[in-house]
């Protein structure tokens, strides 16, 4: 089934796959038979930042991913609250840095999450902390920086172009050494 509900939240009546007439024509959507409650399913907006401290760029690990993957600093958009105002906050209770530039990067669709991911750069200054939630971080020169083929990835390394700098990607092959 398409998302997690499978109870109407209204009426607690099973939900089934149901088409229904729409504005765009015809839709298959989990609907309640009972009280009509439409599960719409849409993306949720999630906002990343690529930190910048110093000239370099931020990269952490989240503690509750396996490996040893580091990524951009995201959380998800609170209501009452701009993309703009959510990224600081998040940088903030993530990492302690203050903001002092930002700017939109990309917006990218993420469909194996069902999200939508607005990223910005965020020029910071301060001394780093973590938050619980990540376990440790790098700073890396942009040009050292490797971009991963989703999502934030793809976001990094358009910013990194805007820069000048060629994105090298985890998956590619190493660069011969010259002879």
């Amino acid at each position: 089934m398409a998302g997690e509900f499978r109870y109407c939240p209204q009426c607690a009546a099973p939900l089934q796959l149901i088409a229904a007439a729409e504005d765009g024509g015809e839709k298959q959507r989990l609907r309640c038979p009972a009280c009509g409650f439409t599960h719409w399913n849409n993306p949720t907006p999630v906002l990343a930042a690529i930190v910048e401290l110093d000239g370099k760029v931020l990269l952490a690990r989240n503690a509750a991913w396996s490996g040893k993957f580091f990524g951009l600093i995201t959380g998800f958009m609170e209501a009452g609250e701009t993309p703009e105002e959510g990224i600081r906050r998040e940088i903030a209770e993530e990492t302690s840095l203050q903001t002092e530039a930002l700017s939109l990067v990309a917006v990218h669709d993420f469909q194996r999450m069902n999200q939508v991911i607005v990223t910005y750069h965020a020029r910071c200054k301060g001394a780093v902390r973590l938050s619980p939630e990540l376990s440790e971080y790098r700073l890396l020169e942009p040009a050292a920086v490797r971009c991963w083929r989703a999502g934030t990835g793809l976001a990094l390394a358009q910013w990194l172009l805007s820069r000048g700098h060629t994105p090298a990607f985890l998956d590619d092959p190493p660069n011969p050494r010259p002879a």
